[in-house]
Parts: C-alpha cells; structure tokens; sequence
C-alpha cells in the first residue's frame, strides 16, 4: 500500500513540476520551428510565405507571440540570422522582414534604419508600438509575402513611439519617424497578422 501511495505522490510532484516547467519555456520554439530553423546555416534564407498561397495565408492572418530576448538562446541567435539573410537576399531585397514572413510566429523583426548613418539593419525583439503621431503620412509600399503588388497607403503616422527588446536582454523605448517609421509600422502590422493592403481596402 505504502508503495502505490509513493508511486501517486511521485506522479503528482513530477506532473506539477512539468507544468511549472511548461510556464517558464511558453515562449520558446516548437519542434516544428526548431526544423525550420536548423534545417540550413544561417547563411541561408528561408522561405517566403505568401499570401497567395491559401496555406501561407493562414499562417500570415495570425497573430505571433513574444520571445524571451536572451543572449544565449543559440536557437533564437541562429533564427535571428537566417531572417536577415533572408531580407538581404538576392531574390528578396526588402527594407524590413518579420519572422511571420518565414513562417515563425514569433515577434521578431529586421528593419533598416534609414534614418541612421550607413542605412544598418536592425533586429528587434517583441516590438510594439506604444504612440502614433497624428500627422500622417503617404508613402509607396511592397511586401516580400505580396509578389508583384506594390501600392500607396495614405494612413501610416509619421512618427510612432516603439518599446522593444534587444538581443542583448535591455529593453528600449524609441521615436521613430519618416520612411523608417513606416518600415515599423509594416512589420509590426505582419506580428498582428495585417498586411499592408488591408490599409488600402480602409482607404478605399
């Protein structure tokens, strides 16, 4: 008796371990997106979802969730530079990429600073933005997961404030304006599962 009644406690404090467990690595990568992620060097790109692929799509529509920016995640470190290999490919050239884009429903972002000496490319880590400026401004826009359609959204603030997360751990509070505040407002709005053409269908 005293053996089943061990065995029941044991099963218990394990089961309750693992649950405590499972609230501390909520955030942390599937095994799905482990592969994805490991399935090349980070030299490598990654595939582009598109919107109109109906599959892709679904992916695209949703909303990511926050990582936990820690400098020695080597899978999120390994993540963080084959998005910007994919942004800087040959075949992509884009200003900005969200990890959405690939098929990561993280809040990670590249975007390149043009508002910056030498135009770097930046990653962010669960960026949001916190203010909008109420001028507005128009500004042409593409989209990696859109081929072939670029057009101008009218709605887009010219400055926005933005809290995000570096890969070193700190956290930052911005202001960013012009082009570059757009970029933001672009991949922020594929972290929430909006493309830029729904700003265009609000226009219209």
């Amino acid at each position: 008796m005293r053996f089943y009644l061990f065995i029941f406690v044991a099963f218990l404090f394990f089961s309750c371990s693992s649950s405590r467990g499972s609230k501390t690595t909520k955030t942390s990568f599937s095994s799905q997106q482990q592969q994805m992620i490991l399935a090349a060097d980070t030299s490598k790109a990654m595939r582009l979802f598109l919107l109109t692929n109906p599959s892709d799509s679904v992916l695209l529509r949703k909303k990511s969730l926050d990582v936990i920016p820690n400098p020695n995640d080597e899978l999120l470190q390994h993540f963080v530079k084959r998005l910007y290999s994919t942004v800087t490919d040959s075949m992509s050239l884009g200003v900005g990429i969200a990890a959405p884009q690939v098929g990561i429903l993280k809040n990670i972002i590249w975007v390149q600073r043009f508002d910056k000496p030498k135009f770097p490319f930046e990653v962010y880590l669960n960026p949001k933005i916190i203010q909008y400026s109420k001028k507005k401004q128009p500004c042409p826009e593409g989209c990696l997961s859109i081929p072939n359609k670029r057009a101008t959204t009218q709605n887009r603030s010219y400055a926005i404030l933005i809290d995000y997360d570096k890969m070193d751990g700190t956290h930052v509070t911005e202001m960013v304006e012009d082009f570059t505040a757009v970029v933001f407002q672009h991949e922020i709005d594929h972290l929430n599962g909006i493309m830029f053409i729904d700003h265009l269908e609000k226009e219209n």
